[in-house]
């Protein structure tokens, strides 16, 4: 296993019923799942599962409800346990794991923010914030500076001696963000994690997970359903469809590449000069001495390079990274790349890793 792959998950399929076994026979054999529960009683979760995760960067798993993306995300940490596969963190197979191995993973090394924020309403906002600690058997007065420590980082300070029923939505989901990270867990699992906040709530909980994920490079698993919200978080996306990887890959990659006609129909809808970053239809090479009407960062929006070019489609950048010239832009491409994509033929598809 490479050295920076966090998580590996492999030949992972959950079948829900009372015979598993039997049923994953039917499901390897072909079975789909509308005809697994017609014909077997039985619910297909996942199906062949493979993804890798890298450490020190956000993987978003996303779909519509029953894509199967919150059944995935529990395999992790085995809240579910699956009927056949391997889940392998840190070169180790979750799946082996003794009960003690399994408890320390929990408790030390995944964290777990909840869609319903999951606060003790009879314990204050600080010993909220501490008790991953508190469940190894650190006492208040050992966690309380660490505690501390990541409420103000969330915008908590000074709330420590309030209770959950005093907080907003948003603040309290600042609360679970400040005691997955008060763990020094490795890993952090995010289910659904902004879906129960209002819009603008939302917003400032995303740009506040991006700020902090720049400073400190967790491995991070993020379920969603918003599309927006995926393309603005993931390093790494993954799109299911009735328990199955469609397509995963980078973002930029899925929105110029859909592999079938679902990732299409998915992606249409998308402001995607909004989304796509100028290192996604720039030419690679440093241009020459060609003239150009300006320079552009490979990490801006499109967006934003319309703007600078005043709706000149002849006009012509030049690239650079870290102020270095590594390509060139022609507004003639980044208007094409515009254009929803069909789907293509060697699009990304489930047993891609």
């Amino acid at each position: 296993m490479s050295e920076d792959i966090k998580v590996s998950i492999r030949g992972l399929y959950k079948i829900f019923g009372i015979d598993p076994e039997g049923a994953l026979a039917d499901v390897r054999a072909g079975m789909g799942k509308h005809e697994l529960l017609e014909k077997r009683a039985h619910v297909l979760g996942l199906k062949d599962i493979n993804i890798d995760m890298k450490a020190g960067e956000i993987t978003v798993i996303m779909g519509l409800s029953g894509s199967g993306k919150s059944t995935l995300i529990r395999h992790l940490n085995r809240l579910i346990e699956p009927t056949a596969g391997e889940i392998w963190v840190d070169g180790n197979n979750v799946l082996d794991f003794t009960d003690d191995e399994l408890r320390r993973l929990r408790q030390e090394r995944m964290s777990m923010v909840f869609q319903k924020f999951a606060l003790l309403p009879h314990r204050s906002v600080l010993e909220n914030a501490g008790m991953a600690l508190a469940t190894r058997g650190y006492r208040r007065e050992d966690y309380e500076s660490e505690a501390s420590h990541w409420l103000e980082r969330v915008g908590l300070d000074g709330y420590g001696d309030h209770y959950p029923r005093q907080l907003s939505g948003g603040m309290q989901q600042r609360v679970g963000i400040a005691r997955a990270l008060t763990s020094n867990s490795e890993v952090m699992l995010m289910d659904e994690a902004f879906s129960a906040l209002d819009p603008l709530i939302r917003t400032d909980m995303q740009d506040l997970l991006v700020k902090l994920q720049q400073e400190l490079k967790k491995t991070i698993v993020f379920i969603t359903h918003d599309l927006d919200e995926a393309l603005k978080l993931a390093d790494h996306l993954v799109i299911l469809n009735d328990g199955c990887v469609v397509q995963q890959g980078e973002p930029q990659h899925i929105l110029l590449k859909p592999a079938d006609g679902y990732i299409e129909d998915f992606v249409s809808d998308i402001n995607r000069a909004r989304v796509l970053r100028v290192r996604s239809v720039m030419q690679q090479g440093n241009g020459g001495r060609d003239s150009f009407s300006g320079e552009v960062d490979h990490d801006d929006t499109l967006e934003s390079v319309i703007a600078k070019a005043e709706g000149d489609v002849a006009t012509r950048f030049r690239v650079l990274r870290n102020g270095e010239p590594v390509g060139t832009l022609e507004m003639s491409h980044l208007v094409r790349a515009l254009v929803p994509t069909r789907a293509s033929d060697d699009g990304v598809r489930s047993s891609a890793a």
